[in-house]
């Protein structure tokens, strides 16, 4: 299964991108960001182009792979 290795929101927040600003700017939709939220790894790589792109980073560096517990 796959999961995030850190919390997206928070980077975004220090980055200067609050969820009112992410929401206000349509960077991504509500539906992705209670995913974000929820840990639910389910979005596609559309989605995540505007994050790794504020964050400068490789999808890689946000979620990982781990087997099954």
């Amino acid at each position: 299964m796959f999961r995030y290795k850190m919390n997206i929101l928070l980077e975004l927040k220090n980055a200067g991108y609050a969820t009112t600003r992410i929401r206000k700017e349509r960077i991504l939709s509500e539906s992705t960001l209670q995913r974000i939220r929820s840990g639910n790894t389910s979005i596609n790589l559309t989605s995540l182009d505007p994050v790794c792109r504020i964050l400068r980073c490789q999808p890689g560096d946000l979620v990982e792979w781990v087997e099954d517990e």
